[in-house]
């Protein structure tokens, strides 16, 4: 048993001086590459990428976001590739067979692989025309959700139950962007029909101004909350419309805190907020 360990000691010290030296040099250079590499990728990115005057910093730098992980993760994809088939050599296995058979394992996938190239080319469509970024919210396809990941062949949607959603570039037909340049709070409700519209109006646009002025709230809204028309006479009630804009991807939250506020002050002020109501006539016998 000894006289084994000792040949196994005999056999492996002189490879781990050479070959497994140069490994872990390789694997040590491969790390610091990777690091400084995305280093200068995100310094590149940041000065090359022209700013969208129509853009806000903030939408702005979402945008350059979204291209440094996407470069960033391209090159350790490359640099690991690169870095294994080195390893592999070191380790002793010829790569040269390696090589001539994953290209003609390529010739044989070739005609699968158009969904591929569809796929990363309307990526980088998407990419360049930032149609969308990380973190915008977006419904691709009639899946909606917040945007947690792209890369150049497919974007990850998570939508509010937490349902995570893969869509290749290539299958992409519609999107749109929910949290782009900037959102609308736009509110349809409905008050009776003996209301005082004047009145209704006056409470509106006081309650849109009161939440575009409270400290908590102004930071996410750009135009208070304000009556816009009386949008229709429905069967029980006159439904008016209320516009507003807010900060990207905020509308959902101030729209909320809307519709709690006018509530509270609806009550306040008597003004009802009507449930659908149906006249019966009897005919006389």
């Amino acid at each position: 048993m000894n006289e084994i360990v000792q040949k196994a000691i005999n056999l492996s010290v002189p490879w781990l001086t050479t070959h497994g030296v140069k490994i872990l040099v390789i694997l040590i250079v491969a790390y610091f590459i990777q690091r400084s590499g995305k280093v200068f990728i995100e310094k590149i990115i940041r000065k090359l990428i022209v700013p969208d005057s129509f853009l806000s910093a903030d939408a702005e730098r979402k945008r350059e976001d979204t291209l440094i992980r996407i470069f960033s993760v391209t090159m350790q994809i490359m640099i690991w590739v690169v870095v294994g088939l080195i390893v592999l050599q070191e380790c002793g296995f010829a790569i040269g067979p390696f090589l001539a058979a994953a290209g003609v394992a390529g010739l044989a996938l070739g005609f699968g692989g158009q969904y591929l190239i569809k796929d990363v080319i309307s990526g980088f469509f998407i990419i360049m025309e930032n149609q969308y970024r990380i973190n915008d919210v977006v419904e691709i396809n009639g899946s909606s959700g917040l945007v947690e990941d792209i890369s150049l062949r497919m974007t990850t949607l998570r939508d509010l139950d937490g349902t995570v959603y893969h869509i290749p570039h290539g299958e992409i037909t519609k999107v749109a962007n929910m949290a782009k340049d900037f959102s609308r709070v736009n509110l349809d409700i409905g008050v009776s029909y003996n209301s005082n519209l004047e009145h209704v109006i006056e409470v509106i646009n006081k309650t849109g101004k009161e939440l575009a002025e409270d400290s908590q709230w102004k930071g996410k809204i750009t135009k208070a909350p304000h009556f816009l028309r009386v949008d229709d006479f429905g069967d029980s009630a006159i439904v008016v419309k209320i516009l507003g804009e807010t900060a990207p991807a905020s509308q959902w939250e101030v729209a909320g805190e809307l519709r709690k506020r006018i509530k509270i002050v609806f009550d306040k002020e008597g003004i009802e907020i009507p449930l659908p109501q149906r006249v019966i006539h009897k005919a006389e016998t």
